[in-house]
């Protein structure tokens, strides 16, 4: 393999003139010169890959499978969005749970694969839920995808609790179930995922929270919350979530008993946004203090959907008070650990979209008004090696020189074309329009390439 004027972008990098051939035998550099094509060849770009550091596995394109009527599969397309709202999309989401197939499960799992993998993901933690409803059928489809995948793509699988687990008819039957499979299961599953806010009250919450920091501890995983998804004023009896995982894994000892490579990740986390400076000051401080390993995932596609409802309290019925975490600020501003992700693609809780991290961080620039050239490079960080950091991957974020015998496997290339052509006019030539270029992280964040000219090195 042979890769021509080549320009290196990592994390470190600085804006790189320099144009480099590279041979590759077997995912290693095996010659490494200036280029000698600059002239005739447009340039590659090699940077770190992308990853998926939350997205749900089990429940893409319920809304938007459209499978051929001949195939034996469940029709969800008495489950479209009517008023778009989080009670319908649990309550739909639920429906669609009841009728799972394996191979319903295994082809939206495996469409949502390919598609990340040929956008230039290369690490991605899955979601898959257990419960009373769906049983283990979730995680087993995930440990036959990761499988498969795993020449392609470094899957993590995270056992996940949507529902309550200490509260309702079924929420000793769903916890049951969870520490069931994480027994039987063990070697297959790396995260545990819960949602503290679905329980009925703020002491089964609580609960919720001591019970995932223990088991995570016992079982050696990741531990991953989906937290204080509203945007509700704290009030003394309401105060964000947050601030109590904070407690409890310092009460714990998380530090002591997790293995120190485990991180905890806090997704959406929305009710932050409503705090002030000197509250987000100390939240950053109390992290920072802690040391411990807390990464924040904003999912900004299904936060300014379902965090975007009209209100009967205001007197501007277009209003919309909209809401997720301001991610490049958290991390420029207050030193805070923290990235973005897809979350969800084609159900209920976001029915738009595609599971492309690059299209997710170019839409960043407009949603956190994120519009310089570090701005650029953050945000690329958000959907590649930070992302990676949250879910616990470490390794090297490209390199600003590359030597003989590296290896560059599970880098991403992006390609550029020489010209766009067009079919000709009245007199049947063809048009050939020179390309734009892309060579550094701002022209790939504000203007992201086509998924045909991503390709990661294998």
């Amino acid at each position: 393999m042979k890769l021509n004027n080549v320009i290196l972008l990592g994390e470190n990098s600085v804006v790189d003139t320099n144009r480099l051939d590279i041979d590759i035998e077997d995912g290693k550099v095996r010659r490494v010169r200036p280029s000698e094509h600059v002239a005739s060849e447009p340039p590659k770009v090699l940077l770190p890959a992308l990853c998926h550091p939350h997205i749900h596995l089990d429940k893409p394109f319920i809304l938007t499978c459209n499978k051929l009527p001949s195939e034996n599969y469940p029709d969800y397309s008495d489950l479209l969005p009517e008023t778009g709202s989080f009670d319908e999309a649990l309550s739909n989401t639920s429906k669609a749970k009841e009728r799972y197939s394996k191979e319903d499960l295994y082809l939206r799992g495996s469409q949502l694969l390919a598609e990340s993998y040929k956008h230039g993901v290369k690490y991605l933690r899955a979601f898959v839920e257990v419960d009373h409803v769906t049983g283990a059928l979730p995680l087993n489809t995930a440990i036959q995808l990761k499988s498969e995948f795993s020449h392609l793509l470094d899957i993590q699988i995270c056992v996940f609790a949507q529902d309550p687990i200490f509260s309702g008819r079924h929420g000793e039957a769903n916890r049951s179930l969870i520490a069931s499979v994480l027994k039987d299961r063990a070697m297959y599953v790396q995260a545990l995922g819960t949602t503290p806010y679905v329980e009925e009250s703020r002491e089964k919450s609580l609960q919720n929270i001591e019970w995932a920091i223990d088991t995570a501890i016992r079982h050696g995983l990741h531990l991953d919350f989906h937290l204080d998804y509203n945007l509700s004023q704290p009030t003394p009896s309401n105060q964000p979530l947050t601030f109590s995982v904070i407690e409890l894994l310092q009460k714990q000892d998380w530090l002591g008993l997790a293995n120190k490579s485990k991180t905890v990740v806090l997704g959406h986390c929305t009710q932050l946004t409503t705090l002030g400076s000197s509250d987000l000051e100390q939240l950053a401080g109390t992290i920072i203090r802690s040391r411990l390993p807390i990464h924040f995932v904003g999912l900004p596609t299904s936060d300014m959907f379902m965090m975007g409802r009209s209100t009967s309290v205001t007197n501007a019925p277009q209003a919309r008070l909209r809401g997720t975490l301001q991610v490049p600020s958290m991390i420029r501003d207050l030193g805070m650990s923290a990235c973005i992700g897809v979350n969800n693609i084609g159900n209920a809780f976001t029915p738009f979209g595609t599971g492309d991290p690059l299209q997710l961080a170019s839409w960043g620039v407009g949603v956190y008004q994120a519009g310089t050239i570090s701005d650029a490079i953050i945000l690329y960080g958000c959907v590649s090696w930070l992302a990676k950091r949250a879910i616990g991957v470490e390794g090297e974020e490209g390199y600003r020189d590359i030597v003989e015998g590296q290896s560059l496997r599970g880098m991403l290339l992006i390609s550029n074309k020489k010209h766009t052509r067009l079919p000709g006019g009245a007199n049947g030539s063809e048009l050939k329009i020179p390309a734009r270029q892309r060579t550094s992280f701002k022209d790939i964040v504000w203007d992201p390439p086509d998924v045909e000219l991503r390709s990661i090195i294998i």
